[in-house]
């Protein structure tokens, strides 16, 4: 079988699935900043964590900040296969110095609490039928493939206590809305696109908008990826560039690794960093897979007919119970 027909077969068992997300292997938005557009699955439980290097150096020396954070996101499915709650948190710890004087700086750089809907997967209810007259129409490039699965995202930063991260000037109240418009293309070759359309910290005085896209290669348990990301804000603007790599480890369990630069140099940044991606699915209930419409609709009909056949004999059989035996 060949890689495309493969790959082709696969999306048509995931397309026959009613409304499910769940995959046999761990899917995960690690190591990369981009969300993609599928949620984990029904009661489908995932923690994605990791620990960054971070360093700021301004190029006239106005300060310089180094030090490192840590982040943990939990994604839980719910009530639908489509929806999914996530809590973004990442601590940071660094030490600030500048001509003024250099002091340490602690604490919650994010909090954030959002859901995640997915509105349109494009192969669901989707069916390819293999050309068995032409080799050429089989290994022609399936440009349903260049439709996106969409998904939106809708939640809020929450800022806890003295808060020593914010841009002199800047100011926000304890919540902050964030929305976002998620596409996701997956082709043959285990290539993927995500992108990310973002508006944060709305209706505050550093409201950002931002796009994130992010290209991934799977190499059999390896997967690479190379993504960027640009931001337009109120106190910062700015484009970053990440790249980074994975390994899945069984079917629930990931390790990774990334490196990202920005392209200023008021401050220049830099992070790297380590992480790892895991779940539980336990609780997850498996979904029955459906059958084509057509092929449902042959099955009552035929359930009927054999109804019907079935009260024929039963009819038949009284009546002959009616006849009185032959007299000997």
């Amino acid at each position: 079988m060949t890689k495309q027909r493969l790959f082709l077969s696969l999306f048509l068992i995931f397309s026959m699935l009613l409304q499910a997300q769940y995959t046999d292997e761990i899917n995960t938005n690690r190591p990369g900043e981009s969300m993609n557009a599928y949620a984990v699955g029904k009661q489908v439980i995932q923690l994605e964590s990791g620990f960054n290097y971070v360093k700021e150096q301004y190029d006239k020396n106005l300060y310089n900040t180094e030090g490192y954070s840590i982040n943990l996101n939990t994604r839980y499915g719910f009530w639908k296969e489509q929806l999914e709650g996530i809590l973004e948190l990442t601590y940071q710890n660094d030490t600030y110095f500048s001509q003024a004087g250099n002091y340490h700086r602690d604490g919650f750089r994010k909090v954030a609490l959002g859901f995640k809907y997915l509105i349109y997967d494009p192969f669901k209810n989707y069916e390819t039928k293999p050309n068995v007259y032409s080799w050429k129409a089989n290994h022609k490039f399936n440009w349903h493939m260049m439709i996106p699965a969409i998904s939106v995202y809708a939640g809020t930063n929450i800022k806890f206590g003295n808060y020593p991260f914010m841009y002199k000037g800047e100011h926000y109240g304890a919540l902050s809305p964030k929305v976002m418009l998620v596409t996701q293309n997956t082709f043959t070759g285990a290539w993927s696109i995500v992108t990310n359309l973002f508006v944060d910290k709305i209706a505050s005085n550093n409201q950002t908008i931002g796009f994130i896209g992010t290209i991934a290669k799977g190499f059999n348990r390896w997967s690479g990826f190379i993504e960027g990301k640009m931001l337009s804000g109120g106190y910062y603007s700015d484009t970053f560039f990440t790249m980074g790599a994975a390994y899945l480890w069984g079917s629930s369990f990931q390790v990774d690794a990334y490196v990202s630069q920005n392209m200023k140099n008021t401050p220049n940044i830099t992070y790297a960093g380590l992480g790892v991606s895991w779940r539980t699915d336990t609780m997850y209930e498996d979904y029955m897979i459906r059958s084509p419409k057509d092929k449902d609709k042959k099955e009552k009909k035929k359930s009927k007919e054999e109804k019907k056949k079935d009260k024929d004999k039963q009819k038949l059989k009284k009546r002959l119970d009616e006849v009185p035996p032959a007299k000997p």
